[in-house]
This record gives structure tokens, sequence and C-alpha cells, in this order.
């Protein structure tokens, strides 16, 4: 046996290609890669995993790994926080999700821009335990937008440092600009906030903040780094401007009509849906005495989220697996599985979904 090849026993194998769970399999891997899958013909192994069911490693294609959990309070305390800070916050998070089993994440945006982008670097040269990374670097926002920092007095709003609104943008120029600085400083591909945000202050999840002409331009020019773009948006119009600019992904989705579950269908764009962490940030807040608009908020986009998912999975639309991690705590992101399979999924779709 090779001294970098590591031999796994498998009780049950769940094969997501085949839609089929397999018994009595043994996983050969090389480096870090598997190298094949066979019968068990009783020969040793270095992990005997016989009274267990393995799968693939799972990706959660919405994620925030930098940072505390969120407080519900708004984002003005960012600026009492350093990128150091926040960074070995990251640090945590990251081993908290791939020791969960999450093995790939895409990293959906950080405040401080790029922070997310060193601790995926920091992962590849091993010097940090965690998953692979995908990166926004920045959020691409409308000024007073779902991914600026707001809630701050008039007086001192100007003071907020560049690295905390490196993507604000409010034309279609602007929209390029930052794209280009976003891609040239590390991230993997770009994450427009197409309408207001539950968890920001001052914005309001129905209302669009970018226009079809403003998100179209994001597209364009992500693509000619061979990049795409994922939209943050819940309300209806900004889901069907976002999807008609061409963008891969829209997260969230809570506020989502007939007419734009048809449109994502249409366009083959992905729905990347939120379903469970209604639940926790739900109890939280009411433990924790979050801010009374933001708990208004998530109570208007929860159940409704849910009934636009079941539609969604009924249309038979394109679905990745994405929990919002970072607004509850990280490693549990499987939690979501049996609310996807709630809501209209079979078991072997939930998990195809997130692998």
């Amino acid at each position: 046996m090779s001294d970098d090849l590591t031999r796994v026993r498998a009780g049950w194998l769940i094969d997501v290609v085949a839609g089929e769970v397999l018994r009595d399999r043994v996983i050969d891997i090389r480096g870090d890669r598997i190298e094949s899958i066979g019968d068990d013909d009783g020969s040793p192994v270095q992990i005997d995993l016989s009274e267990h069911t393995v799968l693939p490693g799972l990706i959660d294609c919405h994620a925030h790994l930098i940072g505390e959990i969120e407080g519900g309070h708004g984002y003005a305390a960012l600026i009492q926080r350093t990128g150091a800070q926040e960074a070995l916050s990251g640090v945590r998070n990251a081993r908290d999700t791939v020791m969960a089993g999450f093995t790939s994440v895409r990293d959906v945006g950080t405040f401080r821009a790029f922070v997310d982008v060193a601790l995926r670097d920091a992962i590849e040269a091993g010097d940090v335990v965690g998953p692979r990374m995908l990166c926004a670097g920045a959020y691409v926002t409308s000024s007073g937008g779902g991914g600026d920092v707001t809630g701050l007095a008039p007086d001192v709003d100007a003071a907020v440092p560049r690295e905390l609104r490196f993507g604000v943008a409010n034309s279609v120029d602007e929209v390029r600009r930052v794209v280009r600085e976003i891609l040239h400083g590390g991230a993997d591909f770009i994450k427009v906030i197409a309408t207001g945000a539950v968890l920001t202050e001052g914005t309001a999840p129905s209302a669009p903040e970018f226009s079809e002409a403003e998100i179209e331009a994001a597209v364009e020019e992500a693509a000619l780094y061979e990049a795409h773009v994922a939209a943050h948006a819940h309300g209806a119009e900004g889901i069907k401007r976002a999807v008609r600019a061409g963008v891969r992904s829209i997260e969230h989705g809570s506020l989502m009509d007939d007419e734009s579950i048809a449109l994502m269908a249409q366009h083959g764009t992905y729905l990347v849906a939120d379903v469970w962490m209604g639940d926790w940030t739900i109890e939280q807040g009411e433990r924790e005495g979050w801010s009374p608009t933001v708990m208004r908020k998530l109570r208007e986009t929860t159940d409704v989220q849910r009934e636009g998912f079941a539609k969604a999975v009924e249309a038979g639309g394109r679905m990745a697996f994405g929990t919002d991690s970072g607004t509850y705590p990280h490693g549990m992101n499987a939690n979501q599985f049996a609310t996807m399979v709630k809501h209209g999924m079979t078991p072997i779709e939930a998990i195809r979904s997130a692998t």
C-alpha cells in the first residue's frame, strides 16, 4: 500500500449521480483526491466506517466565514472591529465549517473587503484549516443599500473606512469600475446586492436597488474575467431584473412570485435559498432583543420564502444549497437539509444540491 494512499471502508456510500445508496464499498484516496471506489474485498484499510454512511464533501453556496455571528442590531458596529479581528474570527469559522463536513463554500461577501480572499489563500497554502473557498471579495451595492454600512449618524458617516464601502456604486460606469477593482483584488466572482436586505437597517427587502442596466454591466464586466455574478435579491422585481441581466444565481429569493420563478427556470438561473436560517434568527432575535425593524423583516420573509421555494422545486428550477452561514453559528449548515425536504425536495435532491 503506497504511503500516500488512504483506504476508507464505507458501510453505506451515497452515489449522488445515480441517486443510489451502495453497500460495502472501499474508497481509495491518493493525496487529496479520490482515486477509485470499489467493492469491499476485506483488505486492510486505514479508516473503518463500516457502521456509517459516507457521502461526498458538502458544498455551501451561500456562506459568510468572515467575522462574528450576526447580532441583529445593524452593521454600524462593524467600525468597532478591525480587519485583523474579522480575519481571526474567520479562521475559527472555517475550521468549524470543514469539521461539519462542508469541504467547499462559496463565500458571498464580507464588509471588510478582501479579508475572505486572505482566508482563502491561507487555507490553500495549508496555514489554516478550512474548506475550499470561492470568494466575492466585497459587496457591489448602492449607497445606503443592503450591502452598505447603515445606521451611522450623518456627521460620522463619511469617516467609514474605504474597505467597508469598497463596492459602493451608483451608476453603470461605477458598477463596471468596482467590479474590475474587486476582481483585480483577487475575488473569484461578483456579488451584487440587487434589493434591500433583511438584516440591514433602513433597507426594504422588496425594493430593487440597482437597475437592470447596472446589473447587466456587472455581468458583462465579470464575464470578461470568466467570472459569474450572484445576486442578493429578495423582492420579485429585483429578482426579475437580475435574471434578465444574466446573473448565475439568485440568493435568498424570499419574495419571489410565479413570474420570477418561471423566469429563473427559463434562464437556467440557480436559486440559492437559505430556507432554514429563519428558524435560528427569529428565535435568537427574540432572546437577545434584536432591532424591531430586523425582527419584522425576518417574520415577513421567512414563511413566504419557504412557500416560494416549494413552488420553485415543483417548477423544476435549478437549486444550489446555501444557508447564509454567519447568521447562525458555523458548523450547523446541515440543519438546512431537513427544511428543504419538508418544503418539496426529496432527500437525494437535497443532497445533490450540496454536492
